[in-house]
């Protein structure tokens, strides 16, 4: 997608707001409602809570997501990690949503979001350039989503992220994301509550054009950590039922 249709998407209804604190609190009415997160293949997930349907990187059904069916559903914003076909598809989109897909600080609705910039390979962004990693509150649940991360996590890249109750991390591989080990010491630096793996291989791959692996592999390394399984492709969320140590948490996706 042109960057011009971008602009076009991002220019209309967001408030940005410099901030210089990263608490992301949200209104006191939405604090404490709850949080349904909908797997949509890939890294593209749906955050439904405090009124608000958050879309976060649609794709293009190629490659690695050919057997996913394009997540074409309604959303009130749509988040981007990057321009890539993998997670930054936007056209099919239905409605008229506003979409954020660079670093920075944002307010939409009452939601504050903060976008982190972070390399998107492991060459300085000289290959893919920079992924965002998008952090906000949402249904009183602090979610952080890594989109494409590939680089480690500098000290100050972990003080604007904090510690969330919900991060989604790829441990997939490949050249422009997280794979197991550099996951296994993502994980160990944020201590989210739940771990949601994205990224990995699943039978939605063309075999020819996929590179990444399952996601057998980041579980192994993380052995001794309890492993929820879903049988559902959405979960529901509540400040109540997150663990106090880290869980991972697996999404079944209904091909």
């Amino acid at each position: 997608m042109k960057r011009r249709q971008l602009i076009g998407y991002a220019g209309a209804g967001l408030t940005t707001a410099i901030v210089t604190t990263l608490g992301l609190h949200l209104k006191a009415d939405a604090q404490s409602s709850g949080l349904s997160v909908q797997w949509l293949g890939h890294t593209c997930f749906l955050f439904t809570g405090s009124g608000m349907r958050i879309l976060v990187n649609p794709f293009q059904a190629i490659g690695c997501t050919a057997g996913y069916r394009p997540p074409r559903v309604e959303a009130d914003l749509v988040l981007i990690s990057s321009q890539l076909l993998d997670e930054g598809s936007v056209d099919g989109i239905p409605g008229n949503p506003k979409l954020l897909y660079a670093p920075g600080a944002y307010e939409f609705q009452g939601i504050t979001l903060q976008g982190i910039a972070i390399d998107h390979d492991r060459k300085g962004g000289r290959q893919f350039g920079t992924n965002t990693a998008w952090r906000w509150q949402q249904g009183g649940i602090n979610i952080l989503h890594l989109g494409g991360a590939a680089a480690p996590i500098s000290t100050e890249q972990r003080i604007m992220m904090g510690r969330p109750d919900v991060a989604l991390i790829p441990v997939g591989g490949s050249a422009k994301a997280y794979n197991a080990e550099e996951a296994k010491l993502a994980t160990g630096v944020l201590n989210p509550r739940l771990v949601i793996p994205t990224h990995y291989r699943t039978q939605a791959a063309d075999d020819a054009a996929c590179d990444i692996s399952p996601v057998d592999e980041f579980l192994t390394l993380m052995q001794g950590m309890t492993v929820r399984r879903g049988n559902s492709d959405t979960i529901a969320i509540s400040p109540n039922n997150l663990p106090e140590n880290s869980e991972i948490q697996l999404l079944s996706y209904k091909f």
